[in-house]
């Protein structure tokens, strides 16, 4: 099986990816000449890892009947300072509300994703740090960013 993204210049900065047969448009802003009529391509990489871990989670939440009432999915990438400009780190931060007693499987949910499910994780991390965090009910329940801090410094 392989995957395969269709993509046409539309002109001045602008172009069109076809994908799975929906249409994605990126663009440039127009100090660079673009008309930002659609993002810039590198945050797809952000958004492409922010889907796949969710729907990981969403999934994983629905089979042991723990589900959440609400959860949203921050990633940063710190970009370099100098070319090619690429990001140099990623932090996920997933931030749920929902029952006390499904805190436990969220968190499960979220390491399965990260340490053996999600793809996109998994490569981003053969290439660069790939820290998370987990929110339950505006209460911190896991942080390996600081793990990491703590251990590098």
């Amino acid at each position: 099986m392989t995957h395969e993204v269709e993509t046409q210049w539309m002109g001045k900065m602008q172009f069109n990816a076809l994908v799975n047969g929906h249409t994605v448009v990126m663009d440039a802003p127009e100090r660079v000449g673009g008309e930002d009529s659609g993002p810039i391509p590198k945050p797809f990489v952000l958004s492409a890892l922010s889907g796949c871990t969710g729907m990981d989670v969403i999934a994983m939440l629905r089979k042991v009947n723990k589900p959440v009432t609400d959860l949203a999915i921050k990633v940063t990438g710190e970009i370099s300072k100098q070319p090619p400009i690429e990001y140099t780190s990623i932090h996920v931060v997933y931030e749920f509300v929902g029952d006390e007693a499904n805190k436990e499987a969220a968190l499960e949910a979220v390491n399965a994703s990260q340490e053996k499910f999600c793809g996109v994780s998994h490569m981003l991390k053969k290439i660069l740090p790939l820290t998370w965090e987990v929110n339950y009910n505006k209460r911190q329940i896991f942080n390996n960013n600081i793990l990491q801090a703590v251990t590098l410094g």
